[in-house]
């Protein structure tokens, strides 16, 4: 059985994770800040009231996975949705608290897990990066930033741990259906003057399929690039969008 730990993982996207491994008949350890939601995940899990971007807490944390024999899998979820706001209208204290979780938090994860799996000579690390870390996105530039630097993150991963025997791919997610993105649009409408409905209109007509994904589509995702069917997928970007390069934009 594979021991698998993912972040941020007690709803949203993370919890889809969970729910997917544990299905597959994996070990599943869990961090989040929302202790009422890590209280609601199956008892089989193993969770814990993590921040991703405190250092000593995610040494800690990983001293606790070590005791217990290491992990298999690590999916680096967090993430903060950060200001939607024009680039000068953005804070220094809400760029740094949106970096600070969705790339830093990736950073302490990767660093604390890497000597683990060079150690067990074996490993898969898959990070949530976004469709905005490979486009970019107006009027949300903390996590756009944060997000790219996911890839970059990755990518050197993948060149550092590969002759271990450790992979590392990011998944970029378009528009999620749920609470966090229903919230992205409403913030989106009141800063460009929008109805959220026109908001989620441009989201939607952007892509292929004419939809959102769904948090189970990415975690299938995440399942597969830590299976031994992607045995030889390292260092890709890998989009879970319903999109195409370029889709035609009529209905």
């Amino acid at each position: 059985m594979r021991r698998v730990l993912i972040t941020a993982g007690a709803s949203g996207i993370g919890r889809a994770m969970g729910e997917a491994f544990d299905a597959a008949g994996d070990d599943v350890w869990v961090t989040d800040v929302d202790e009422a939601a890590l209280a609601a995940c199956p008892a089989r899990w193993t969770t814990r009231p993590v921040d991703v971007s405190d250092d000593a807490a995610m040494k800690a944390f990983f001293a606790e996975i070590a005791a217990a024999g290491g992990v298999d899998v690590v999916c680096a979820n967090a993430g903060v949705a950060g200001p939607t706001a024009l680039v000068e209208d953005v804070s220094w204290a809400d760029w740094q608290a949106c970096v600070d979780v969705t790339l830093g938090g990736a950073f302490l994860t990767a660093k604390y897990a890497a000597p683990l799996m060079k150690a067990a000579g074996a490993g898969a690390i898959v990070l949530t990066s976004s469709t905005a870390g490979v486009n970019g996105y107006p009027n949300r530039a903390p996590y756009a930033a944060a997000k790219w630097g996911v890839i970059g993150l990755m990518k050197t991963l993948a060149m550092e741990l590969g002759p271990f025997g450790v992979r590392a791919n990011a998944i970029c997610p378009g528009a999620v259906e749920g609470p966090r993105m229903e919230g992205v649009m409403e913030r989106e409408a009141e800063a460009k003057g929008m109805t959220r409905d026109e908001v989620f209109r441009g989201y939607a007509s952007g892509t292929s399929m004419r939809c959102f994904v769904r948090a189970e589509d990415v975690a299938q995702m995440a399942v597969f690039l830590a299976s031994d069917g992607a045995g030889r997928v390292s260092g890709q970007v890998i989009s879970v969008d319903g999109h195409t390069e370029n889709p035609d934009p009529k209905p």
